[in-house]
């Protein structure tokens, strides 16, 4: 049962350690967040994802978590978020936060108990091994570190065993069926924690690596799908305006296992990562290479097709429309930033597509305004991912208004660039990245044809001419390109055109079914 506030969602995501610090000690936490409101509120952001701030040795910025129902002193404290939860749904925001349910830390206490040579309540709630040098069936693992003779696997890092849900197919006497009484315990505990924090406000849940739980798993993930229904069955009794998204990256099996959403960001070789960050694709990594081709198809001139992003993304469309949502994301904390390889032209005009397409979207912190990707060391196991992690730039105040510490105490270093884009200087602008980004979101919560659900069809994908769309009656347009390009509107398009614009960027002129497109050109067109 898909959330029905979901329908006009428009996520902000922030990443807790930089957003902004309220106490001067160069980390940003929980009331800072809450001071920061009514700026999101302005965004026309009306949820939030918060990434993890439970309390955590931080070998994985938090996704390695030590006490699931306890916020990081460096947060501040659980009456703090719960604080947060009021003040935001006084503000009409609704929060999700994320949910780690693969792995917990090696410091967690339930892992501390499970690595004890002697049985306890906890001894299978993470998954081992019958002895100390017995492999894994090429799983990752970790030996000689427990007190029991045993090897434990791994989820992701070292630092993160991974929890029992138990094996779909199981080849060995120490692997436990996903239906065993002991993979039944860890599904227990995980409901628990998120029936304490929808209990205190929490209005969901973004779930890292949801795909990951039941191993040995078949190619149609039956298993941790079952795993996902069995959940979502006590959220629906229990909390049914709660919502899940997940980082699966496959809807068709995402949606189906019970989720609201599901994002789509990263899939090197096609895709969405074709739109913004086609060096994915030609040779080039995750982490970027300046050195490789780059076809963007929002990048002005790189010759990029939107066909290779429709290939992919239609199919999907079309196979989960009536199931929940595709979520688009501007970047998250795990990818480049799209000012990487897009100008500030570039960026509106991706963003302003990203905010009229189906599904809900996510904005992630500080690409409202074009924040770079910045070449740091890495921090807290973020490695090239650091460099998209960095503090929020407010003002052009000390430390770009993020906090009031000395700069060396700053969790990483702020752009110190003489252009280092700033929410105080393109406030006053209206043709600022900010502003536009505000306007294309005021107008999808106006009008209902932009939203989640609203149908969507291709109108023209040619290569050589303008992408055109429609939302239900509403015809939205785009030109990449450092041309004008003309369209010729099929008959049953052009003939409901009341050629009222409520969306500009750059030149769009209409005339006799005839649609000519400035060059970098955006409209949505009633």
């Amino acid at each position: 049962m898909t959330a029905e506030w979901l329908k006009d969602a428009v996520f902000y995501e922030i990443y807790p350690q930089s957003f902004k610090d309220s106490n001067g000690d160069g980390i940003g936490d929980i009331n800072g967040i809450i001071q920061k409101l009514d700026y999101i509120k302005s965004l026309g952001c009306n949820a939030l994802w918060i990434n993890p701030c439970y309390d955590s040795p931080f070998k994985d910025a938090g996704y390695d978590v030590r006490d699931y129902k306890k916020v990081a002193p460096r947060y501040g404290t659980n009456e703090d978020l719960y604080n947060l939860f009021d003040e935001a749904h006084k503000s009409g925001i609704r929060v999700l936060l994320d949910l780690v349910p693969g792995h917990t830390s090696e410091e967690h206490p339930w892992f501390l108990e499970s690595q004890k040579a002697e049985k306890n309540e906890y001894t299978d709630r993470f998954i081992w091994t019958d002895f100390c040098f017995q492999g894994t069936d090429g799983l990752p693992y970790i030996g000689g570190e427990s007190e029991r003779s045993a090897c434990y696997i791994l989820n992701f890092f070292k630092c993160q065993p991974a929890l029992n849900y138990g094996f779909y197919k199981t080849t060995a006497p120490w692997q436990k069926s996903f239906r065993d009484a002991s993979a039944l315990a860890t599904r227990e505990a995980i409901k628990d924690v998120m029936r304490f924090w929808l209990s205190h406000g929490c209005d969901g849940f973004r779930v890292d690596m949801a795909a990951s739980l039941v191993k040995n798993d078949d190619e149609k993930k039956s298993g941790t799908s079952e795993v996902w229904h069995d959940i979502r069955r006590m959220l629906d009794q229990e909390f049914p305006d709660a919502a899940m998204v997940s980082e699966w990256n496959d809807p068709s099996l995402a949606l189906r296992a019970g989720f609201d959403m599901d994002f789509y960001l990263n899939e090197p070789g096609g895709g969405y990562s074709t739109l913004m960050r086609d060096y994915y694709n030609n040779g080039g990594s995750i982490h970027g290479d300046r050195n490789c081709e780059d076809h963007s198809y929002f990048k002005k001139d790189a010759g990029g097709n939107i066909n290779r992003f429709l290939g992919q993304y239609l199919s999907r469309y079309e196979n989960t429309k009536d199931l929940g949502y595709i979520s688009m994301l501007t970047c998250n904390h795990d990818t480049i930033r799209p000012r990487y390889s897009l100008g500030e032209e570039e960026l509106k005009l991706s963003y302003a597509f990203i905010f009229t397409m189906p599904g809900v979207p996510f904005l992630y912190y500080g690409d409202e305004i074009g924040m770079k990707y910045l070449e740091v060391p890495t921090k807290e196991g973020g490695y090239f991912r650091t460099g998209s992690r960095t503090p929020m730039q407010w003002d052009e105040s000390a430390n770009l208004g993020f906090s009031t510490a000395d700069a060396s105490d700053i969790y990483l270093p702020i752009d110190d660039s003489a252009d280092a884009p700033t929410v105080a200087s393109q406030e006053s602008d209206p043709d600022s990245l900010l502003n536009t980004v505000r306007s294309i979101i005021a107008l999808r919560h106006q009008e209902e044809e932009l939203q989640a659900d609203a149908p969507l069809y291709i109108v023209c994908s040619d290569a050589g001419k303008p992408f055109v769309y429609r939302r239900g009656a509403l015809l939205c347009v785009v030109n990449p390109e450092g041309k004008e390009l003309d369209v010729t509107l099929p008959q049953n398009a052009a003939m409901h055109l009341q050629g009222d614009v409520l969306f500009e960027i750059g030149d769009i002129s209409l005339r006799e079914g005839i649609i000519s497109i400035g060059a970098q050109s955006f409209a949505v067109i009633k």
